[in-house]
């Protein structure tokens, strides 16, 4: 194995966890995830389905559609403006906002600070076997990277986890565009993604795109531009991408507080219209089921079990000052949030 990838092991059979919502030991199956806690009229939690589909006899079986689809559509999508010379004082260098999707009982930590210096700052998945991998992360030395898959219906099951991905970036000492050469060497190694790289230098700022099943060579993005990356390459026009892009684009260019930005962002980010048909994102979809595809059409994904559980606000200013905004899903359940922000400035 070459470079810096990173092997896990994949022990076929079956583990035992425990419900991250109500502590109840659950049976996990290969490829499956057992369905969320949803509301019981008879006990406090029950494992079975959220409505509107079927309720499930057995208390912890797995939601089948939902279950099958987990290990591949780790969804997401990310807006992104890049300025790094901005015209105004009080303009940013970095807008980033951030939608993590996901099956809500799979285990994860909220955004905190880790690494040898806790100058590393990011979500952590806890899934046996991907405990440490993430999906977004900054540190405090400037470096930012971002993951999504990229929505296809074969996918190997023993491909190397996609989420050490960001990990591995943010600890290795190479450049963006490095980093990007070197992993588009072993890009056959994983089932497809798209890895956005950058650097918040005093004297230089860089943005960098790789993603797999596109062109093998990365690319440097042209500053002053705005950005959306979602399930397919960088830009690809889904409806969904476009619909949300317009709205970010909107709130942006409104030189809004920083206070006004983050919250009229998290509304772009929790936008739950559905934008179909689609055919483009169809296409690419062949072999799922079109209602799940259906769901898949908003910004603000919600399918039983399933959906955007972290919203992520990022800003960088011209003087090195970056805010941290998360809100994160609690108790797999839709109408239970946590907010937490981190304040902080680049180190030279």
């Amino acid at each position: 194995m070459r470079g810096f990838v990173r092997v896990q092991t994949w022990q076929p059979g079956s583990v035992n966890r425990r419900c991250p919502c109500c502590s109840a030991e659950l049976h996990f199956r290969v490829f499956g995830f057992p369905a969320p806690c949803a509301p019981s009229s008879d006990q406090g939690t029950a494992h079975g389905s959220v409505n509107p589909a079927p309720v499930l006899n057995s208390k912890h079986e797995s939601v089948t559609k939902t279950a099958r689809a987990e290990p591949y559509l780790l969804m997401c999508i990310i807006f992104f403006k890049f300025d790094p010379r901005p015209a105004s004082k009080n303009a940013y260098r970095l807008i980033l906002a951030s939608n993590r999707d996901e099956i809500y009982i799979r285990p994860s930590k909220a955004a905190d600070w880790w690494g040898s210096g806790k100058d590393i700052l990011s979500g952590v998945d806890m899934t046996e076997g991907k405990e440490g991998g993430s999906w977004l992360s900054i540190s405090k030395r400037g470096k930012l990277t971002a993951l999504t898959n990229y929505l296809e219906h074969k996918n190997n099951p023993e491909a190397l986890g996609r989420g050490f991905l960001v990990t591995n970036f943010m600890t290795e000492n190479l450049d963006s565009f490095s980093y990007l050469r070197k992993l588009s060497s072993e890009g056959h190694l994983y089932n497809g993604f798209n890895l956005l790289t950058a650097e918040f230098r005093a004297n230089e700022d860089t943005v960098c795109y790789y993603g797999n099943r596109g062109s093998p060579e990365p690319e440097r993005l042209k500053a002053a531009g705005i950005y959306g990356l979602s399930n397919s390459l960088l830009d690809t026009p889904w409806r969904k991408m476009q619909h949300g892009k317009q709205r970010f684009t909107s709130v942006v260019n409104k030189m809004l507080p920083p206070e006004g930005l983050v919250q009229e962002l998290l509304q772009v980010l929790n936008d739950e219209e559905l934008n179909t048909p689609d055919s483009m994102q169809e296409s690419q979809g062949e072999g799922y089921n079109k209602t799940w595809l259906k769901a898949l059409s908003a910004v603000c994904v919600r399918a039983p079990g399933y959906g955007t559980r972290t919203n992520t606000i990022i800003l960088i200013d011209n003087e090195n000052n970056v805010s941290f905004t998360e809100r994160t899903m609690l108790n797999c359940d839709v109408t239970q949030w946590s907010t937490r922000s981190f304040q902080f400035k680049l180190q030279e």
